[in-house]
Parts: C-alpha cells; structure tokens; sequence
C-alpha cells in the first residue's frame, strides 16, 4: 500500500481554519513583496489572480476583484471584463506551462451553490487531466496534488512575468 501525505490540508480538514474578516480582502491589502507567500500571480487594476490553497488539482487558482463584492451583477462592467479577460489570460498560461487535458471554469454564488467563500466573488480556474479522476476522493475523501504550491507558484509565476497580462 502507498502512502499519500498532505499535512498541510490538516487544519483546513479538520476546521481549525478560521479567520476573521475576508481572506481575500487581507491578501490584497498587504503590499506586493507578501505576493509569494500569499501565492499572489498576479495584481491586476481592478482584478487579481492568486492560486487557491485547498486545491482540487495542482495549478487550481481563483480570480477575483479587488472589491469586497458578493456576487457578479453587482460588479461594475469593467471589472466584469477584467475579470473574464484574466481568466482567459490565464487558461492560456496554464496550457503553456502544464499541458492540461482541459478545464474546470465556474463560479458558486452563494453557500447553497458550494461557495466556502461566499461574500467576495471569485473565479476558479481548475486544470485538468485524464485520469486525473479517481477513487480517493470518494473513498478515502482525500486529493492527490502532485504538486507542491509553492512549485506551481514558482513555475506559473515566472510564465506571468514571461508573458504579461493585458490587464
């Protein structure tokens, strides 16, 4: 039998991940040197993209605005676009540097739609690969990310500075 270890999932498993306030809002409100530790990829004029920390696949990660906004109607129409057009830039990028099969694109609006997060909207983006669906989550409610964060960080971050965003 092998062993699968994803230590740091532990407290966000277990529930012991509580913060105050919005994750999302913190992240941005500190200055751009705290960008790697916080996965930051990229800060945008109105949007940014930062890799989300309990992924569902190695190189998942989330666009959202700036504003402290719950859902995407009440976004204003550039930051509508801003939003869609990073997440396009980053589809791209993500095919550049890690070949997915495909894509996971959506948004959950509201707890009853799935959303852990639910008064700040975000965008996942979700690289996937054939056979990337197994039995552990079923059965042992585990993910195998082969890919440690800070790796992806490194290899999408430098496709970032390589090819810039348009926004």
């Amino acid at each position: 039998m092998k062993h699968i270890w994803t230590p740091w999932r532990k407290p966000y498993v277990a529930g012991q991940v509580r913060h105050e306030g919005c994750v999302f809002c913190r992240i941005v409100a500190q200055d751009e040197q705290h960008d790697p530790a916080n996965y930051v990829l990229h800060r945008g004029q109105r949007v940014f993209a930062v890799l989300n920390l309990y992924p569902y696949n190695n190189g998942h990660l989330m666009v959202l605005p700036y504003e402290h906004i719950a859902n995407l109607d009440d976004l204003a129409p550039p930051t509508q676009a801003d939003l869609m057009h990073l997440v396009c830039y980053f589809v791209g990028i993500i095919r550049r540097g890690m070949s997915p099969a495909g894509f996971n694109i959506g948004v959950n609006l509201g707890r009853a739609a799935g959303a852990g997060i639910d008064d700040h909207v975000h965008v996942h983006v979700v690289p996937r690969w054939l056979g990337d669906t197994n039995f552990m989550p079923v059965i042992a409610e585990t993910r195998v990310i082969p890919e440690l964060l800070d790796e992806t960080y490194r290899n999408l971050r430098a496709l970032v500075e390589q090819y810039p965003p348009p926004c």
